[in-house]
């Protein structure tokens, strides 16, 4: 029997609990419980996509493993963006920019929970064309990331422009997380869980691998999170904080084994 490896294994469970997600107690409503849900499982797509992407090719850039664009304080600024237009347009934000205004200058509205219920159709479909956009381009450099996790000396020596990398990842960096902030709300530590336990599934760094497994493990734990809301605690929580619940406790446990390590 061919052995299945812990990488596809996770797409099997994410396409399984997808379809429980979809269709559990939903009467097979669909003029109204099913497309709703659908509505949410992309957004989990979308922003378990930016998370992963976004989070692993900074951990490269940095050859750092505990830092992400969030702890960096990446989410804040966009947060701040917001509240700032908002304290200073207040409601005439919206007026005078639109809706798809407001959608391209303030990252789509981020709010401080994770939440899959706000996303409307119109966000969603520019959400996801940004995320496919920048997955498409920077999957043509997926060789140039294999290299920069050498370092930079071993980069430039191999003939990598540096420089020119770094700015051109940390500028897709920096809409993926203007993305996911606006869909789902700062995730804090979801990045560095979800790159860590990436890295150990992959057993090899190799972008090709490691994106789109981050990205499943991402949309994995949404959706089991989402599940836990309705079914187990029924609203009584949110999906916010049980991620951040899991993905901060193990950031602590690791910073406990990092500033332990010799």
């Amino acid at each position: 029997m061919m052995h299945l490896q812990p990488r596809h294994a996770v797409w099997i469970v994410v396409v399984t609990l997808a379809l429980i997600f979809v269709f559990l107690h939903s009467g097979l409503d669909f003029d109204y419980v099913i497309p709703k849900r659908i509505a949410r499982l992309t957004a989990m797509l979308i922003g378990g996509a930016a998370i992963a992407w976004s989070s692993i090719t900074f951990q490269t850039l940095t050859g750092n493993r505990i830092l992400t664009p969030a702890i960096m304080g990446y989410e804040a600024v966009y947060l701040l963006w917001q509240a700032l237009l908002i304290l200073f347009m207040g409601s005439a934000s919206l007026v005078l920019l639109g809706v798809n205004g407001n959608f391209v200058l303030s990252v789509l509205q981020g709010f401080s929970q994770a939440s899959f219920n706000r996303a409307q159709p119109l966000q969603l479909l520019f959400s996801g064309l940004l995320v496919g956009a920048v997955c498409l381009l920077g999957r043509k450099t997926l060789p140039t990331l294999d290299v920069l996790c050498l370092g930079r000396d071993q980069a430039v020596s191999l003939g990598v422009d540096y420089r020119r990398n770094v700015r051109l990842h940390l500028a897709l960096i920096a809409i993926l997380v203007a993305v996911s902030t606006s869909l789902l709300g700062p995730t804090a530590f979801m990045g560095v869980f979800v790159a860590n336990i990436t890295y150990a599934l992959a057993r090899t760094f190799r972008h090709r691998v490691t994106l789109p497994l981050g990205g499943a493990i991402a949309t994995g734990m949404f959706i089991t999170a989402q599940l836990l809301v309705e079914h187990v605690f029924n609203y009584k929580t949110t999906v916010g904080i049980l991620v951040n619940l899991v993905c901060g406790g193990y950031f602590l446990v690791l910073m406990v084994r990092t500033r332990g390590a010799p």
